[in-house]
């Protein structure tokens, strides 16, 4: 049983927002790093700033350092926080963490930058678990993922939520339907969505496939050549290829080391010009918003590899897919996104999509920890930066309304 809500006793922290525009920006983080080693081995360091080392380690490509570090610290402090913008804050969030590398909790501070709200971060571990008196709050969110590495975390938080003495956003129980293999069953037969079955295969299955000693079939019904492959647990395209045949399929087995994979049927979602559009959106109470679309020649897209930057014809085309979205894209999808939202029932999270060649909504994933970000040049991208304030705002606006007990889910969608 938790018990009443005392004074919080956190550390404060630089934090995942600045950090990782620093980066993103081409800061050299070695001074810094050098400087929080050296108060570490003297003896000086705060727990914030061994939170902010095991970030600038991860960002710097040293993931396993910086993990052992996080661990380090949080097996004797637990709660941080990221001040508010304003000198008073308006609002103090308390974000539920798990002690997982930086892409495995939801990325708040990017939502909450150049707010009023004061957030603090609590990570949930297996040997901590949560504390006898909770931080004072005004509203909670869950901010640990579907991993296998948050399981733990989600299973403490759950078994406290009952008894939450705030609103709690983005429920424990609700996070593991977007599980790859999972979401798909959830939204299986919503009118104009298309999501293909993703089935769970162990190499021993796919090497028999690859053998000729079983079908596709015997793996999930709908599974065929070509199919998509990608190690389970792997995000940002980690391993990710699509299969024509038994050949390819042999070859990427003899390429990965891992035992258990996800497989798909590939959907051939190129629009009549060739080029591949895949869209993220941010849905935010029910309501959809534009995150990115991004267009380029292959399948395989993410943001990086499509090279928006670097062509005006497709900056000019997200521009006017952000501009029109929601008496377009979001109006002719209307009805797949709020039957999705409720199935989800998360309040904030993220769904990359693109639409068929039959104009269907197909659905890649969800989760609750992709990166949404202001971070984009305002002189090459201008469209953005309204755009993300916009979502930004619709996140603090919902947050607002659950601490003060006036939220209703879907309202807007529904309008």
């Amino acid at each position: 049983m938790l018990h009443p809500l005392a004074a919080p006793n956190y550390a404060d922290r630089i934090g995942f927002a600045q950090l990782t525009r620093q980066a993103f920006e081409g800061v050299d983080l070695h001074p810094l790093r050098d400087q929080l080693l050296a108060r570490i081995a003297e003896g000086t360091a705060q727990a914030g700033e061994g939170l902010d080392l095991s970030l600038i380690a991860q960002l710097m490509g040293e993931k396993e350092a910086g993990l052992v570090i996080q661990s380090e610290v949080l097996s004797f402090h637990q709660l941080f926080r990221t001040p508010a913008a304003a000198p008073k804050p308006g609002l103090r969030v308390l974000a539920l963490a798990a002690d997982i590398d930086m892409g495995g909790n939801t990325p708040i501070e990017f939502l909450l930058e150049g707010s009023d709200i004061e957030l603090l971060t609590l990570y949930v571990t297996k040997d901590k678990g949560l504390p006898e008196a909770l931080p004072e709050h005004d509203v909670a969110i869950v901010v640990a993922s579907d991993s296998e590495e948050c399981r733990e975390a989600l299973a403490l938080i759950e078994k406290a939520a009952p008894h939450w003495p705030r609103p709690l956003l983005n429920r424990p129980e609700l996070i593991g339907n977007l599980d790859r293999d999972k979401l798909f069953r959830l939204l299986a037969d919503i009118p104009g969505l298309d999501i293909p079955v993703t089935a769970h295969a162990t190499r021993a299955q796919l090497t028999d496939l690859a053998e000729g000693r079983i079908a596709c079939g015997d793996i999930t019904g709908e599974l065929h050549f070509p199919m998509i492959a990608r190690p389970r647990g792997t995000h940002a395209g980690v391993g990710l290829a699509k299969l024509d045949d038994v050949p390819a399929l042999a070859a990427y087995l003899a390429e990965r080391q891992e035992q258990n994979f996800f497989v798909a049927r590939f959907v051939n979602y190129a629009s009549p010009d060739g080029l591949f559009r895949k869209i993220r959106l941010t849905m935010v109470d029910g309501k959809p918003y534009a995150c990115h679309m991004a267009i380029a020649d292959r399948w395989d897209i993410w943001y990086l590899n499509a090279y928006m930057a670097f062509s005006e014809e497709k900056r000019a085309e997200e521009a006017v897919f952000m501009q029109d979205f929601d008496h377009a894209f979001a109006a002719r999808h209307r009805h797949a996104l709020d039957e999705m939202s409720r199935r989800v029932g998360l309040d904030y999270f993220i769904v990359d999509c693109a639409e068929n060649q039959n104009g269907e909504l197909l659905v890649f994933e969800a989760d609750n920890t992709a990166v949404v970000h202001n971070m984009d040049s305002p002189v090459v991208f201008p469209y953005k930066p309204p755009q993300m304030r916009k979502i930004f705002a619709a996140f603090t606006a919902m947050l607002s309304r659950h601490a003060k007990g006036t939220a209703t889910a879907g309202v807007e969608s529904a309008a």
